[in-house]
């Protein structure tokens, strides 16, 4: 008896594909728990029509994970963290903390579970990630990790419109001329 699968079955094989099965196997097992239909006519014609509409997603994917490659190929991912003694960090850059900054910096969104680090980033200094966006598309950035407290980010300057620092002068002369 022929069937579709709707889930992987282990030793069948994965969803959408075509099998051939004991009708006992279908009928008590695979149809009831929904792990299977059976290949009747109209059922077939559906599975065509997912499986077109299948490769038309994977294809523009792909697309999008080409231009996701060539974005981030041999950028410089900057992430500032906290750092004890001889530049260790305290605790480690994780592909989370990667992921963030991907989506921060670049604007493009990655699963966590896509970074691969060759070791685990506990100390400052530039280290590459390898990013798996979907097939054989990799891409590799380099993750530069800077001290948060010795970073050169300018600190906040406050600077009073000139309406208010007329009114401060003139509240500052009329102080000095009363006293």
């Amino acid at each position: 008896m022929k069937v579709i699968l709707n889930e992987e079955v282990h030793g069948l094989g994965e969803p959408g594909k075509l099998v051939d099965v004991a009708p006992g196997y279908a009928r008590n097992y695979l149809v009831p728990r929904k792990l299977a239909v059976y290949a009747n006519d109209g059922n077939i014609k559906e599975l065509e029509h997912h499986q077109r509409r299948l490769e038309r997603k994977h294809q523009r994917l792909q697309i999008a994970a080409q231009s996701n490659a060539e974005l981030l190929n041999g950028k410089v991912l900057t992430i500032e963290a906290r750092v004890g003694k001889e530049g260790k960090l305290f605790g480690a850059v994780t592909g989370s903390d990667i992921a963030d900054q991907l989506k921060t910096q670049f604007g493009v969104e990655i699963d966590r579970r896509r970074i691969t680090l060759r070791a685990p980033i506990h100390m400052v200094g530039e280290h590459p990630a390898d990013i798996r966006l979907l097939g054989d598309t990799h891409a590799t950035v380099t993750v530069l990790v800077l001290d948060a407290a010795r970073s050169t980010m300018p600190a906040p300057v406050d600077v009073a419109p000139p309406e208010v620092a007329e009114q401060t002068d003139a509240a500052d002369a009329s102080e000095a001329t009363e006293a």
